[in-house]
């Protein structure tokens, strides 16, 4: 027993281990990036999720304070119905990022997705990550694993039920990481590159 217990705190142990040294403490002690990239996390009636918004407000903040020139969001657009992506758009510029600053990646479905079609389908290669703090190291870690070099920005939330079940999950999800980062899977879909952070960044 307890070497399963051992086992299964390896791929978490792995992520604080590989990411102390690649989170900043606040948006304002990020160091500057051409793109921020920020991952999906739920829409409630068409509208970004009480987390997904806290990320969208730091990543409008990084904006503003001049870090970085684009920010590239990437999430679930997998049914008609439901479209991550163009409501994080939405969002973004309704906070003051014009829109021709915002790219969007329909095919985000879920985190190593988002690593890996941000390097290799719209070319990024340099990016703070804006995330949760329980999820940031493991952003941090796959979006290594893709090829990109990232800071983490933890997006800070109350440690209410919500904030435990989620951390409660990054064990699994720390597993799952440590595997696509030993084998960079292929995501979901890949598709033909894109320049629409290229476009943004010289706009």
């Amino acid at each position: 027993m307890v070497a399963l217990c051992v086992l299964a705190l390896l791929p978490a142990t792995w992520l604080r281990l590989t990411t102390d040294d690649r989170l900043a403490r606040t948006a304002a002690d990020a160091p500057s990036a051409p793109v921020a990239l920020v991952f999906g996390a739920g829409l409630w009636d068409g509208e970004p999720s009480p987390y997904l918004a806290h990320r969208l407000d730091t990543a409008a903040e990084l904006y503003a304070r001049g870090k970085v020139r684009a920010v590239l969001v990437s999430g679930d657009n997998s049914r008609e119905e439901y479209d991550e992506p163009s409501a994080m758009r939405r969002y973004l510029a309704a906070h003051g990022v014009p829109a021709r600053h915002v790219v969007a990646d329909y095919a985000g479905f879920d985190t190593w997705d988002s690593c890996s079609r941000a390097r290799r389908v719209f070319g990024v290669r340099h990016a703070l990550l804006v995330s949760q703090d329980f999820h940031i190291r493991r952003a941090a870690a796959l979006c290594r694993s893709a090829g990109i070099a990232s800071h983490g920005v933890p997006v800070p939330e109350p440690r209410d039920a919500t904030w435990y079940a989620a951390s409660l999950r990054e064990l699994p999800g720390a597993t799952k990481a440590a595997l696509e980062s030993a084998f960079t899977p292929d995501p979901h879909f890949l598709g033909p590159e894109e320049k629409g952070v290229a476009r943004a960044l010289t706009d």
